[in-house]
């Protein structure tokens, strides 16, 4: 055998030279190559000896011609038979190429090839047989073979070549697909350990991407979803082998954003092939920074959201403040927070193709809820750097609509009075702290305006009682009046904004609370807060919310305090016990009785507290009285839930006084005389 392949290997395919059905064409020449694997020369010429048959130039003549006649044969198969048969022969072929791809394999198996006789002998005559068949299944698996069999260091030495032959195939042949295969392949090479990286000198990121523009220049019927995808194995290609070169990432953008230029195409759908792909292009930088500022130094990678449609903007936005969450991304100058924020305007304010119609309440409120999260992330180390930033960041989440702010300003100002507290942790350092404090409050002050005047009234009360327990706590200079100022127009607000009942007892109950736990306000302006307390909640609606509201501004006459108490607890029994008796007198004109008996276990509760913390107005004959009283209404309840709870209530009240009677005299008051 070997000395029929030396004298001449083409004597044994004139043997097989006559057969003309392709398929047993195909398995003859198949066989043959098998039967000449272990004989066929694998020495170079400078190594062979005298005694050796032949060196690996015969055997790559011998699989080339081999190849050539093979492929032939099964290109044949196409035009065989009638046209109606057409996929069926196509599908039969898909299924014998494997036969063909065998001379590939057999090549790449000989030790003798090195890179230099790769690039000139054994690729250029691969790559003739494929472009002068013109068949577009042919040239499709074997340039895809040709990539997989072949080592890397082959293909990194040969990429001109290869990829010249690819803008020279069929037009019919997915082209995309064989580039983006070769890419993939030297990027995981670039990567390996045993791969030791892409040579200093080869540019490969310009290699492809100069051929990769001829390849799309040669096919201007091409998809541009295809033409996406390419860009997409590009900007892969720059990441993971040159991180460093963010100008490359960049370039695959321009270049990106020039072909849709080109192609006149903006407003993509967001369930459009291309703006999947566009899509999954713009993800990619994304998801390899892990940090969303980075985005901020692509020129054009803002430029190319205009292109997508309202709801593929807003989905992409949604994906860049999720990943800067996920990374915890924290921003911490002014003008990143200008550019993160136009990035993702389409979740910041209302947009020119922003639908008509509203969208799902739910699924807006969990994106306006991320924004919310993400506001926390803008935190620059120095102070007065926070506060550009938070201006910064009020400008563009003022101009959000009405639907927005809500959910996104509060955390400004709530940041806004962390600020305040670090202002007031640098004030050794920063003698202008105080005037900075004042500055801030002013800010809250306006932005709870934004709200009030986005027709909310809860929210901004709450706020604005955040603002005087913080002015009150840092105690800057004027701290007082900022202080009084915000619950006065907490006050306003209950008075002119809210009108439901539930609403009013729960904001009244907010505004005793926050007076009681302040200490920074004068007598001159605690007494008309704690007057005013008083008198809005005896002007409650209904009964029962005034006999609760009466009873919750006891505490405001016994652990209120002032300046002059020097942050101690006021204890005015006589005002408590008028609050309390006041509370009786709203409880007994309540129609409903088992309310009515409700009112009284709550007050009960009331009368003890203060017994214990030693109000001397407080006395067990009171006690007594109101107990004796709750005995003689409960039986006379008709039997429910709310009567079991109202039981269940008063029992657990006289389980304690029954272990307070027990408990040591050194324990706290006695309850010597009371009857259980």
């Amino acid at each position: 055998m070997s000395c029929l392949v030396r004298t001449s290997s083409r004597t044994w395919l004139r043997c097989v030279g006559g057969v003309q059905h392709p398929l047993r064409g195909l398995f003859l020449r198949n066989y043959l190559l098998q039967c000449t694997k272990n004989v066929l020369p694998d020495v170079n010429e400078e190594g062979a000896s005298e005694t050796d048959t032949g060196t690996v130039r015969d055997s790559i003549d011998f699989i080339h011609l081999n190849f050539a006649e093979m492929n032939k044969l099964w290109v044949r198969m196409q035009h065989q038979g009638h046209t109606r048969d057409r996929e069926k022969r196509e599908q039969e072929r898909r299924e014998l190429r494997i036969l063909v791809g065998t001379n590939l394999v057999r090549l790449s198996q000989l030790e003798a090839v090195n890179i230099d006789i790769f690039k000139k002998h054994v690729l250029p005559g691969i790559l003739e047989q494929v472009v002068s068949c013109r068949d577009a299944i042919s040239q499709e698996y074997l340039m895809e073979c040709v990539i997989q069999v072949f080592p890397d260091e082959f293909h990194l030495q040969s990429l001109n070549g290869f990829l010249r032959a690819c803008a020279d195939v069929h037009q019919d042949v997915n082209v995309k697909n064989i580039i983006i295969s070769l890419i993939d392949r030297l990027a995981m090479y670039a990567r390996s350990d045993e791969g030791g990286g892409i040579p200093n000198d080869m540019q490969l990121f310009s290699i492809f991407s100069q051929q990769v523009s001829q390849v799309i220049q040669s096919r201007p019927d091409m998809p541009p979803e295809d033409i996406v995808c390419l860009q997409v194995a590009l900007i892969n290609l720059a990441l993971h082998c040159y991180p460093d070169k963010i100008e490359y990432v960049d370039r695959v953008l321009e270049n990106t954003e020039e072909i849709f230029n080109r192609l006149n195409l903006d407003h993509l759908e967001s369930s459009s092939a291309v703006s999947k792909e566009l899509t999954r292009l713009m993800n990619i930088p994304i998801e390899f920074y892990k940090n969303i500022l980075m985005l901020l130094k692509l020129d054009h990678f803002s430029a190319l959201f205009d292109y997508f449609d309202y709801q593929a903007r807003k989905t992409m936005s949604v994906y860049i403040i999720t990943s800067a969450l996920e990374s915890d991304t924290y921003v911490t100058m002014q003008e990143e927070v200008d550019g993160i924020l136009s990035l993702v305007s389409p979740l910041v304010q209302d947009q020119s193709d922003e639908p008509e119609e509203e969208g799902d309440p739910e699924d807006f409120a969990e994106e306006q809820g991320i924004m919310g999260r993400f506001i926390h992330m803008l935190q620059a180390e120095d102070c007065d750097q926070q506060y550009l930033i938070l201006n910064a960041a009020r400008k563009h989440f003022g101009a959000g609509g009405n639907k927005r702010i809500r959910f996104t300003l509060p955390p400004i100002i709530f940041a806004a009075y962390k600020l305040a507290f670090q202002y007031k942790s640098i004030s050794e350092t920063d003698d202008k702290w105080e005037k900075k404090c004042q500055k801030i409050f002013h800010f809250c002050h306006q932005t709870i305006g934004a709200l009030i005047k986005a027709e909310m009234a809860e929210l901004p009360l709450r706020l604005f009682l955040q603002g005087a327990l913080t002015a009150g706590e840092i105690s800057f200079e004027n701290y007082e009046t900022v202080a009084y100022e915000f619950i006065s127009q907490a006050f306003s607000l209950y008075e002119d904004e809210i009108s439901d009942s539930k609403s009013q007892l729960a904001a009244i109950t907010l505004i005793v609370s926050t007076v009681e736990q302040m200490a920074c306000f004068s007598e001159e302006n605690h007494e008309p807060l704690r007057t005013q307390c008083a008198l809005a909640t005896s002007k409650l609606l209904k009964k029962p919310d005034q006999c609760r509201g009466v009873t919750t501004c006891t505490h405001l006459f016994w652990s209120g305090k002032t300046q002059e108490t020097n942050g101690k607890e006021m204890h005015d029994g006589k005002r408590v016990m008028e609050c309390l008796k006041k509370g009786l007198r709203i409880a007994n004109q309540c129609m409903d009785h088992s309310v009515q008996v409700q009112l009284f276990v709550e007050i009960l509760n009331h009368y003890i507290y203060f017994y214990e913390k030693s109000n001397p107005q407080v006395t067990v004959q009171i006690l007594n009285q109101l107990v004796t009283k709750i005995r003689e209404e409960l039986p006379n309840l008709d039997p429910n839930e709310a009567t079991e709870q109202i039981n269940k209530h008063f029992t657990n009240t006289l389980e304690h006084l029954h272990l307070r009677q027990q408990s040591p005299p050194d324990s706290g008051p006695t309850y010597e005389g009371l009857e259980l």
